[in-house]
């Protein structure tokens, strides 16, 4: 027996450790016919704590593994929000050459303005770069239900009657997808666990999709370069936005600094004025400062004027030359767009990733 929340084996003897549940609970629960979760999916779902998990980055591994080993579709969720930072590395030598669906996920959270095909385009070209070469790109929302019966269209369009494996970096929304599937076509609502914990599922969790083939939704990548991994639990709501993001533009002089509350810092080394666009979730405080004795007001006024803050980890300085239309990409928390030649540096905690791309927006 299987928690239906997070994959993981029921057992009633080790109450530390993965799919524990009381015997007198499990008993109740097979007596009444009941969905099986664990304690740690019921304690996350109904009071939103975590418990510490003990699987390894190379267990998560080894699991999607086996998935190159089946002849089946898969589909691989990405965030909108976080692309560059939810690509799989060797996503083909993970799953062999099963066809593959790129799912581009939230994008209710990116501003209305943008056009669903201009974003494709934009996506198709970032996979290419990145060696991957999908039979198709959907942009998606898990809220919206036209989006929804649109991809489960695709699914049986693409899986000839083979298991489908939904893969994906941790939060990008892989099992918010799947329930909405599963709510759609039976109306159960919520059956799998999900969260802004990175690594809420566990293992395998198959639902039918026939007598002979399952959706199976496979644990999430742990991928150490997104900001998730450097934050307190209460600040994850920062880089999981849940609506739709308010971009801000400030006219920017060379040597000035944008603070990301106690986050990450964005210094405008030198080029013309210009404005520079900010895209991050709407309750994360900006501030504006100058650039000579930037480092001082971070060091005086982080968790303060500069919160959330960071926790035991410095800020690491990275400088990019930007020609023109370009976004500067704070992993997993967002990014600046920079529209014209500048030279500029941006800071974030030891670990996570940055990256220059062509502008998105």
């Amino acid at each position: 027996m299987r928690c239906i929340g997070c994959g993981a084996i029921i057992q009633t003897e080790n109450k530390d450790a993965l799919g524990f549940l009381p015997a007198g609970a499990l008993d109740k629960k097979i007596k009444n016919d009941e969905a099986l979760y664990c304690q740690r999916c019921f304690r996350l779902r109904h009071y939103n704590e975590i418990a510490p998990t003990q699987l390894t980055d190379e267990d998560f591994l080894k699991l999607l593994k086996k998935v190159g080993q089946q002849d089946a579709l898969i589909v691989n969720v990405v965030d909108i929000f976080d692309f560059n930072g939810s690509l799989i590395p060797n996503l083909h030598k993970l799953t062999g050459n099963n066809d593959l669906l790129m799912v581009a996920n939230k994008r209710d959270v990116l501003p209305k303005s943008l056009k669903v095909g201009k974003l494709t385009a934009w996506l198709k070209e970032q996979a290419a770069k990145k060696g991957l070469k999908p039979q198709e790109i959907l942009v998606t929302s898990a809220k919206n239900k036209a989006d929804v019966i649109e991809l489960m269209t695709a699914i049986e369009q693409y899986r000839r009657g083979r298991n489908v494996y939904v893969v994906g970096v941790t939060n990008v929304g892989k099992s918010t997808l799947i329930n909405a599937i599963i709510t759609q076509a039976s109306g159960d609502q919520e059956l799998i666990t999900t969260s802004r914990f990175p690594g809420t599922t566990l293992d395998m969790i198959e639902i039918a999709l026939d007598e002979k083939t399952s959706i199976i939704d496979t644990p999430g990548i742990i991928h150490r370069g997104q900001m998730a991994h450097y934050l307190e639990p209460e600040d994850l709501k920062y880089v999981s936005p849940r609506k739709e993001i308010k971009p801000k533009t400030y006219q920017l002089n060379a040597e000035q600094t944008l603070f990301f509350g106690g986050l990450a810092r964005f210094d405008f080394i030198n080029g013309e004025r210009q404005g520079m666009t900010a895209y991050f979730d709407n309750e994360i405080n900006i501030h504006r400062t100058k650039l000579d004795g930037a480092t001082a007001f971070y060091e005086k006024h982080q968790g303060t004027l500069l919160s959330p803050a960071l926790v035991a980890t410095k800020l690491v300085r990275h400088e990019f030359s930007v020609s023109g239309k370009t976004d500067i990409v704070f992993s997993g928390l967002g990014w600046v767009r920079v529209p014209e030649r500048a030279r500029v540096a941006a800071w974030v905690p030891e670990g996570v990733d940055v990256e220059k791309r062509k502008a998105l927006i």
